[in-house]
């Protein structure tokens, strides 16, 4: 067995042309790692691994798409840091709360790119006619049979646009993404200000939006160059008390090269 660390690899190896050809378990196999589902306690996954074998277990119950990305997580695990004994918790897999924490951060973008790899972005974009917006995130997120928040990350981290992603709940920001062409300087306001488009979706039950609105950059950043910069905002729930926003950029001040 050869050890592959580079997920686009590792399904051009099975010949995958298209989404519905990532079979998780089939992958798992051959890289010498079986999965089972049982009940866990305490943990939403956990891979044991000895030599060059390793045991996967996953608990049966849950969402679906939420249990597919915690096995490619965990194929990302035995892929980056075999020789470890890991157990995952939910808080660890697919939600972008731990965006900076290693190696849980390394087994979630080795699982995005599984699932999500870079070969079938391009064309499942061109469907779309390269639009990007939450609208083509959700219908990418189908095809790709993930959850609308893994999905969402994967394609704001890879650059499709300059864009952030950034998550609330009525206690304040939860996480937040950044495309690597935004600027480090550019970080989100961790309370959503009420000139904000996304502070009536969460707070006063709005409707979701359903397209990029034009918005004011100071209403979500404290930089100095905020005032009067525009940008383009687009928010959904994903739980009663918890919306995730778009944040598309128009301003080259915002970019990492200016």
């Amino acid at each position: 067995m050869r050890l592959i660390r580079d997920p686009d690899e590792l399904l051009r190896e099975f010949g995958i042309t298209h989404p519905d050809q990532i079979d998780l378990e089939a992958i798992a196999w051959t890289q010498n790692a079986r999965v089972q589902y049982r009940q866990l306690h305490g943990c939403e996954a956990r891979i044991i691994g000895s030599g060059n074998r390793a045991k996967i277990t996953l608990k049966p119950d849950g969402n679906p798409r939420r249990r597919r990305f915690s096995l490619a997580h965990e194929i990302g695990h035995w892929q980056c840091h075999r020789g470890k004994t890991l157990m995952c918790q939910s808080s660890d897999i697919e939600t972008g709360s731990v965006l900076n924490r290693l190696p849980e951060r390394a087994a979630d973008r080795f699982a995005a790119q599984l699932l999500m790899p870079e070969f079938l972005i391009r064309e499942s974009l061109r469907g779309y006619d390269n639009r990007f917006n939450m609208r083509t995130i959700r219908a990418m997120a189908d095809d790709f049979d993930m959850s609308l928040t893994a999905a969402a990350i994967r394609l704001v981290e890879r650059n499709t646009v300059p864009s952030l992603l950034v998550c609330h709940t009525r206690s304040g920001r939860k996480w937040f993404a950044r495309s690597p062409a935004i600027s480090e300087y550019w970080t989100p306001k961790r309370e959503l200000d009420p000139d904000s488009l996304a502070f009536d979706v969460l707070f006063n039950n709005s409707p979701d939006d359903r397209f990029l609105r034009s918005s004011g950059a100071d209403a979500w950043f404290n930089h100095q160059w905020a005032d009067g910069m525009p940008i383009k905002e687009q928010t959904t729930k994903i739980y009663e008390d918890e919306t995730l926003t778009l944040l598309v950029v128009e301003d080259e001040r915002m970019l990492a090269r200016y």
